[in-house]
């Protein structure tokens, strides 16, 4: 009796274990929904997480709160999410940095980007930009990589330190275009653009948003940008991959579950931020700070996320790079 009772047993506590799970989603949410934020207030995943949540909250009838949680490049903060009950309740805003590239460079992450997450939403993507001082003698990438080629070694790139998105960006610039340069690390990105700005160093590699207001006044030189294609919001910009064919090295912003989350709940939160997303005033916000808006389902940013781990997880095998 035992032997022909047990297949039914499973089978009935399967069929309860799934019954429960629709009924959570569809009573879903019942209470307030944290958001993890892996940085200070003030960071751009903070940014961007109050300025939609208000809206979220609104259609869901319950509160977004942020709950920011930074130490060690974000990873505090997503561990704790990922240690978290799969229920909806405790959600992440992750980066390219702390979900792509510190599981590459570190030897020791708390958490499996792939295993322990579940895509939810990507909210933006952000391009870098080529930038120079007006001081140096080339206005295009053509003219950048000519000069290196002749000059090894002589032209200097400013960066936030081994390992970082910039730094990653620069040395896929150099593979593709097959020149060298010299490293110049800093602590921070404030600090690149200060040290560019005086001329003490001639080019760098970092996101528009950061060196925007001076390219625009002329304080700076853009060469190109890292989007595949022109961004349309400036299309007076070349993208270096017309020089450079294939060249892209975008960065993005998504939101992540606990691995188990009820797929429900996370159409659900898909959903209402892609919501938030196309509304009028978030977009043109968003937009003026030159963000490309997403508003594709979860599958997108499992792509997106696949696709960067294998793209940067290759550039740090050319380049040897020692996880650290």
């Amino acid at each position: 009796m035992r032997g022909i009772a047990a297949p039914y047993l499973l089978a009935f506590f399967a069929t309860v274990s799934a019954t429960a799970t629709v009924v959570c989603a569809q009573s879903y949410p019942a209470k307030t929904i944290r958001v993890v934020v892996p940085a200070a207030p003030g960071d751009s995943c903070d940014t961007l997480t109050r300025l939609i949540g208000p809206k979220v909250s609104e259609r869901l009838g319950q509160q977004l709160v942020v709950d920011n949680r930074p130490g060690a490049g974000g990873q505090l903060g997503l561990q704790l999410t990922a240690q978290s009950p799969a229920d909806g309740y405790t959600i992440a805003c992750g980066q390219g940095g702390n979900m792509v590239l510190a599981p590459i460079v570190n030897r020791k992450v708390p958490y499996d980007t792939l295993k322990d997450f579940i895509p939810v939403a990507a909210l933006v993507s952000n391009f870098p930009a080529l930038v120079v001082h007006p001081s140096v003698p080339f206005r295009n990438v053509r003219d950048l990589v000519v000069y290196a080629k002749a000059n090894p070694g002589r032209l200097t790139f400013g960066t936030n330190g081994e390992g970082a998105f910039i730094h990653f960006s620069t040395e896929l610039l150099r593979l593709r275009a097959g020149f060298t340069y010299l490293h110049v690390p800093y602590k921070s990105v404030q600090t690149i653009v200060t040290e560019i700005m005086g001329g003490r160093i001639d080019a760098v590699f970092t996101s528009f948003i950061n060196v925007q207001p001076h390219v625009l006044a002329g304080r700076l030189r853009l060469l190109g940008i890292g989007r595949a294609t022109r961004a349309p919001n400036y299309p007076e910009f070349p993208a270096i991959s017309e020089t450079l064919p294939g060249f892209e090295a975008s960065g993005w912003f998504g939101i992540v579950a606990p691995t188990g989350t009820p797929r429900e709940v996370v159409l659900l939160l898909n959903r209402e931020i892609n919501r938030a997303l196309a509304a009028p005033d978030v977009r043109e916000k968003l937009t003026s700070f030159a963000l490309e808006v997403h508003t594709q389902p979860p599958e997108y940013f499992g792509q997106l996320l696949q696709r960067d781990i294998e793209k940067w997880g290759k550039l740090a095998r050319d380049i040897d790079f020692k996880p650290r």
